[in-house]
């Protein structure tokens, strides 16, 4: 009767195979002991000495673009609105026309007062013809005093009528000029809120569009309680430098694309928001190409900072382990020879060590100046203090450049 078989789940299966791959180069090699990872030579690794330096911080908050100038259109006048005279989302000029109310009753209205300014001129002139034919006669006393004086007072009034015809035809012209709803800024028109047959009211609802001016355009933030006290702080400790000059106010995109608008912080509130806790901050920026939206979403970097005598490491070289992160280090392993030695660290923030992305930590505990840190070639660190062969940057691009030209020797034979 033949032996049962035990088969193994295939998952199972799958877990055991790298195993037993390994163990079975391990005796093929003769290796009950790995040395350089799995009875190999030691790897090679890269590594750069710590060297604190000024390294440059940058603050990055969520922010929201808005106008510099936000405004409502209007209604001046009741009326029915008569036509829209503009594209909407387009870019307008200050003054131009963007809607029309029916201009008919107001035009009406206007001319029936101009007719009362001719009649109130009309009757002053006689007026003033009545009281200076009288003017002479009641010197040589020709008339009577009454006479005289109702002639005087008749004058008055008519003053005062050609005055309040001509007020009434102002404020009918006004009323006229309202039915042409203008622009009062330049910037964007948003979409129409009354379309042509639409009632608009002046003392209702009178709200026919919105627009905003986006050239400059002002993008909103908030800085925390927390985070602000902490820079606070850390200014007066001396472990922060702020700029002399202000922030330069940088800008992605929420996707995290960098935008060519740079700006400065025009506004800083003194007092925290109620509600929130954060205190309210806005930065101008240039926007002549229109790459910003009212309303769009951005990332913002306040930059100009920076932390003296700092020690950074390329944030590749950080590694998690069980109890935290960590790097590998050059040191000494039990035989003397250079081995990967583990230092556990305390991170800060992602920094800029070179270019435009942050690809640094700061290290704020853990590492001191002079210890070579390892940056490359952590993937053949099989274990900890494991052997390995330690080069400089220019040492492994010098390896390198001959392990190639003697590879292309024998090509070339």
């Amino acid at each position: 009767m033949p032996a049962a078989r035990t088969t193994l789940p295939r998952t199972q299966a799958l877990r055991l195979a790298p195993a037993l791959i390994l163990t079975g180069l391990l005796a093929a090699c003769g290796q009950g002991q790995p040395q350089g990872g799995g009875g190999f030579p030691p790897p090679m690794v890269t590594y750069e000495v710590v060297a604190p330096r000024d390294v440059p911080i940058d603050f990055e908050y969520v922010g929201q673009a808005a106008g510099s100038r936000e405004v409502e259109i209007r209604a001046r006048v009741n009326g029915i609105v008569d036509k829209r005279l503009y594209e909407e989302g387009v870019r307008v000029k200050a003054g131009q026309s963007l809607f029309r109310i029916d201009p008919a009753p107001f035009a009406a209205a206007a001319a029936a007062a101009e007719a009362n300014v001719a009649s109130a001129d009309a009757a002053l002139k006689k007026a003033e013809r009545d009281f200076a034919r009288l003017k002479p006669l009641i010197e040589a006393k020709a008339v009577s005093q009454q006479e005289f004086d109702n002639a005087a007072s008749a004058l008055d009034i008519a003053r005062a009528s050609l005055k309040a015809a001509q007020a009434q035809a102002r404020s009918a012209n006004i009323d006229l000029g309202y039915t042409d709803v203008r622009a009062p800024i330049s910037g964007v028109v948003g979409r129409a809120l009354k379309v042509e047959g639409a009632l608009a009211s002046a003392s209702g609802d009178s709200l026919l569009a919105t627009m905003a001016q986006t050239d400059p355009i002002h993008v909103n933030f908030a800085l925390s309680e927390a985070d602000r006290a902490r820079v606070q702080q850390e200014a007066a400790a001396g472990s922060l430098k702020l700029p002399a000059n202000g922030y330069t106010v940088k800008l992605k995109t929420s996707e995290g694309q960098w935008l060519q608008n740079t700006g400065k912080l025009d506004f800083s509130d003194y007092k925290a928001d109620e509600t929130t806790g954060a205190y309210a901050s806005r930065a101008e920026f240039s926007n002549a190409d229109n790459s910003l939206s009212p309303g769009q979403f951005v990332r913002v970097l306040l930059t100009g900072a920076t932390r003296p005598n700092a020690i950074s490491v390329p944030q590749r070289a950080v590694l998690d382990g069980p109890t935290g992160k960590f790097v590998y280090t050059v040191g000494a392993g039990k035989d003397g020879k250079p081995a990967a030695v583990p230092a556990p660290v305390v991170p800060g923030e992602w920094v800029r060590l070179d270019g435009k992305e942050p690809n640094g930590w700061v290290i704020k505990q853990g590492l001191k100046a002079g210890d070579k840190v390892i940056v490359d070639g952590m993937a053949r660190i099989f274990y900890p203090f494991a052997p390995i062969v330690p080069m400089t940057a220019e040492e492994a691009a010098a390896a390198a450049a001959k392990q190639a030209a003697a590879a292309a020797a024998p090509a070339a034979k």
